[in-house]
Formats: C-alpha cells, structure tokens, sequence
C-alpha cells in the first residue's frame, strides 16, 4: 500500500527528534480534515501515519515540535512546523523535516 512518512532529524544536535507529534490532513472542501496523527519514533521517524488509503490531492503535515524543545530544554522560535504538499500519483511520498531551534528545511525523500 503507498503511504505517506517522515524522517525528522534534529541538525543543531546531528541526532533523530523522537517524540515530535505529527497531524496529516488532507484538503477537503476550502478546509482540512485529519486523515493521521502519530509521533516519531527513537530514530525520528513515523511510517504509519496515514490512516487508509493514500489518495491524490494536497496535504498538510503538521510538527508539534514546541514539546521536543522543551523537553530538549531549549527555547526555539517556531512552535510547530506545517509543510503542505501535493500527491499527484499513489506512490510513497517521503516527507522529511531537517529542523534546528531556528529554521527547517524539507525536501520530497524517496
């Protein structure tokens, strides 16, 4: 089944960022519905976070990543990150996040 994953690496650390919460939801009508939620796991990474079948259309990845700072005990500027993307084809869609207190990056992972 293709699906949709994420990798988050911490750059100011050079370390995965587990327990970053995740929101997926799709476009739906002017709006968006939630269609997964999850967590990073000990490597950073989440690869079950759709929950069905993955369909064509535009998405938003939502990072909660104001606790992984905190937890990490240091004061960051954004309190969660959202990358929206479009899935024109049902392949797997990477989604990785290179995050440091004060900026991210993204790119589509294979």
């Amino acid at each position: 089944m293709s699906s949709i994953t994420t990798h988050v690496l911490d750059t100011s650390t050079g370390r995965p960022a587990s327990g970053v919460t995740l929101i997926l939801a799709k476009g739906s009508g002017g709006g968006w519905a939630t269609v997964g939620r999850g967590a990073t796991d000990l490597d950073g990474r989440c690869a079950k976070l759709l929950k069905g079948k993955l369909k064509m259309g535009t998405y938003r990845l939502t990072f909660g990543v104001a606790s992984y700072f905190k937890r990490a005990r240091q004061t960051a500027f954004y309190p969660s990150v959202s990358i929206v993307f479009t899935v024109r084809d049902t392949r797997h869609h990477h989604v990785p996040l290179l995050l440091s207190p004060w900026g991210y990056s993204t790119y589509r992972g294979s």
